[in-house]
This record gives structure tokens, sequence and C-alpha cells, in this order.
């Protein structure tokens, strides 16, 4: 292995540095391929003259892997121009959604609307509603039924396709 370091290391580096911009990304392309090539040892000893161009074909596949390695990562945008150009989330479409639930369970008997602010706003169970509620567990699933049918009903009233 010392041999096929020092008798190949300059002219791989060499080839490496014409795919690669970065000298220690160059170097450390050059070390994978010599372990790469360490492994195969034995196969690569019983043919001394295809040593170079196995080290060159290996060296090319560490460069394309981490090409396309590279390519799949998003870049980070340094570019301030750009950066202003990025729409920025605001709150108003929260607060419409927000506005027209309310709206929409304004609609809802009292017994409906109490039923859904349990079980969805609250994240209470059934068995938990039922007895918050002083009625069956029955009851409150049925009102869940009733209430989200007629929500959906009040959602198309009010044009909203969801």
């Amino acid at each position: 292995m010392t041999e096929l370091h020092a008798a190949h290391f300059r002219v791989l580096l060499g080839f490496v540095l014409r795919y690669v911009d970065d000298m220690q990304r160059a170097e450390d392309v050059v070390q994978e391929t010599m372990m790469r090539t360490w492994r195969n040892i034995d196969r690569l000893a019983a043919r001394p003259e295809k040593v170079r161009s196995y080290l060159f074909t290996v060296a090319r596949n560490i460069i394309t892997d981490q090409w396309r390695s590279d390519n799949r990562r998003p870049r980070l945008v340094a570019d301030e121009a750009a950066l202003a150009t990025v729409p920025v989330a605001d709150q108003v479409d929260a607060a419409i959604d927000g506005w027209i639930v309310d709206s929409a369970l304004e609609r809802l008997t009292d017994a409906h609307r109490a039923v859904v602010e349990a079980l969805y706003y609250q994240g209470h169970t059934v068995v938990e509603t039922a007895r918050r509620l002083g009625v069956p567990e029955g009851t409150v699933k049925s009102r869940a039924f009733n209430a989200v049918r007629t929500l959906r009903a009040v959602f198309e009233e009010m044009g909203v396709l969801r």
C-alpha cells in the first residue's frame, strides 16, 4: 500500500484537482480512493498494469457521487436582493380561516357547539365529553356527526371549498 501511495498519489491528486476546486476535498477523494483500493488490493496485485486506471475510475466515481449528493441538498441563499423578494408568511390567512370557522360555529345549536368545542378544540375523548356535558356517549357521537354534517353545509354556503 505504501508503494501504491508513493507511485500514484501525486498523479491521482492532479487528476482529482481537475474536477474539485477545494484542495482539502480533493485530498479526501484521494484518501477514499486509496482506502477502496486497499480493500481490493488482492485483485489488483494480479494485474499491476491496471492499477492506475482503476484508481482513476474509483476517484471519478467518488467525485460523481459527491456531485450528485451535493445537488440533492438545498443550498443556502446569501443574496439579500433575492431574499427580499421571497414572500413573508403573515397571519392574514389564519385570521380569515379563524373568522370563517367562528362564523360557521355560530350557526350550530348550543348543544352541537359544546360537543365540537370539547372534542376538537379541547381534545377531550367521547367519554370525557359525555361526562362533562352529562349526556350519554351515544348522544355525544350523534351530536358530533350531525355538527360536522351541518358545518360542511355551512361551509358550502359560505363558498369554502376545502
